[in-house]
């Protein structure tokens, strides 16, 4: 087990902490970063080699949509595998930086302790925060965010910059729902918000009123959809509810539910394709009461 130095984290002087689960992965870590390192090289693999940023962009997406696969079936064996393929991910675009001379696994390492601990006052500060519970560390959280933007954009001005837009750090290539939500976010952070739930409510009312009174098929009637859905996005952030995870939860309740349906018709020697409307409703609710 790993043992503990000053870091600038805190330590256990005079502090007495269980620390079985403190693991020290220094020699693993090290191993693949040489190992990705070898591959790199001119006489390591050919298809290593020739990426780039750019072109193993969509694979850090789908590993990581492979992991979340597995916390959501609780597969604890393959969750293991896949956080190796997304670690994979990570350090291979450091050493595609690196070989450009922008920067490298030990910058991406120290940056993100050094942001660990920035955000976490209440844990590693000299004076402690009052956090009790996580809407606090939330609302720390994004208080210390919004402090680093407004050193930032001081720095812009200086240099006579524009300032970096409050919006702009929230990844355009997001799921649209999570997106959503965390723009949200950001602007009732600095008080663009509703004083009520029911107000957002009421802004979900109003969406709809103003989708059905476009043409259908229309492409304004597609916007005020948008709309529609970004409203409810907003309920679900006041309500502490995470609104991919939710929808995400919902479809695979569903796909769980038609999969048994499409059990029950091929036990009655028939195909799903072939249940009239009422005979599909009918075969749901029987699979739903079960």
């Amino acid at each position: 087990m790993a043992e503990w130095k000053e870091t600038g984290a805190g330590s256990l002087a005079g502090i007495t902490r269980d620390t079985s689960t403190l693991v020290d992965a220094r020699d693993e870590m090290q191993q693949l970063v040489e190992i990705i390192w070898r591959l790199r090289q001119p006489d390591g693999c050919p298809w290593d080699r020739k990426q780039t940023h750019a072109s193993i962009a969509k694979n850090m997406i789908e590993e990581a949509y492979e992991a979340v696969d597995c916390i959501e079936a609780d597969d604890a064996a393959h969750l293991r595998e896949e956080l190796g393929d997304v670690l994979m991910q990570v350090v291979l675009h450091a050493q595609i930086a690196a070989d450009a001379g922008a920067f490298t696994m030990a910058d991406i390492a120290r940056d993100i302790n050094e942001k660990l601990i920035r955000r976490h006052p209440h844990v590693f500060g000299s004076t402690a925060s009052q956090a009790s519970s996580a809407d606090d560390v939330l609302a720390i959280w994004d208080s210390v965010k919004l402090a680093e933007k407004g050193a930032k954009d001081e720095g812009a001005v200086e240099s006579g910059e524009r300032p970096e837009g409050l919006l702009d750090g929230v990844p355009r290539a997001l799921p649209a729902l999570m997106q959503a939500q965390k723009v949200s976010r950001k602007a009732a952070a600095v008080g663009f918000e509703w004083e009520t739930t029911a107000a957002v409510w009421d802004k979900v009312a109003e969406e709809r009123a103003e989708f059905e009174a476009e043409p259908a098929g229309s492409e304004a009637r597609e916007l005020e959809f948008g709309d529609m859905l970004f409203a409810l996005v907003n309920v679900a952030r006041r309500e502490g509810v995470d609104a991919e995870s939710a929808l995400r939860a919902s479809t695979a309740k569903f796909r769980a539910r038609w999969s048994a349906m499409e059990d029950a018709a091929y036990r009655q020697g028939r195909r799903i394709e072939d249940f009239s409307t009422e005979e599909l409703n009918e075969l749901w609710n029987r699979v739903k009461q079960a």
